[in-house]
């Protein structure tokens, strides 16, 4: 018996289901695409499922459609009124113009790496103009949506559009909490003293 003829006929089926799959990609609900031909973009693919690809010319660059969050670091914030408060904010952001972010950011942890100074700049000039008690006070809504639309204008050209802005904490630095706490308990002993 002679095997070669089933042999290459095995590789040869093993090859045409390789070039099969290769020809189709899948896209999830939660994706949209990139369409890129010699690495030049050719289309944008929003629709969920199997779609079709020229193999070894053409490739696919998924970008995510969800809501995607922005962590910026504690920092130290100087109001208007010469308080210091260390400032915990987050951002929510999606891509809106897959074509545009993949041009100018390519994937989202650059996107994360260029929005976060912006955040942080963006923190420090809203609230360094307003004083401490209006960070504090029912005013803070307005100001976390001013901060949203600073952050928009300034990345509008990343293809993102900024959804929320959200301060967590507002709260004095340790070291002023520590002497707020003692001039308290220093308060509390005078009192304690009269009577």
């Amino acid at each position: 018996m002679n095997r070669t003829p089933l042999l290459i006929g095995g590789i040869a089926l093993a090859l045409i289901i390789l070039f099969a799959m290769s020809c189709f990609y899948t896209i999830n609900q939660t994706e949209q695409a990139v369409l890129l031909q010699f690495d030049a973009p050719r289309e944008i693919v929003t629709e969920p499922g199997l779609h079709v690809k020229i193999p070894w010319v053409q490739r696919v660059e998924y970008i995510d459609k969800r809501l995607l969050n922005l962590d910026a670091p504690p920092e130290e914030v100087i109001a208007q009124d010469k308080k210091r408060m260390v400032v915990d904010a987050f951002a929510r952001w999606r891509i809106v113009d897959p074509l545009r972010f993949y041009q100018t950011l390519i994937n989202t942890d650059v996107a994360q790496t260029r929005l976060a100074p912006i955040l942080s700049s963006d923190v420090r000039q809203v609230l360094g103009s307003q004083n401490f008690a209006v960070v504090l006070s029912a005013a803070r809504a307005q100001l976390m949506r001013d901060i949203r639309d600073r952050m928009n204008r300034e990345s509008e050209s990343f293809g993102i559009a900024i959804v929320d802005v959200r301060i967590r904490h507002a709260d004095l630095p340790p070291q002023n909490s520590a002497a707020i706490y003692s001039r308290m308990i220093q308060e509390r002993k005078g009192e304690a003293n009269e009577f």
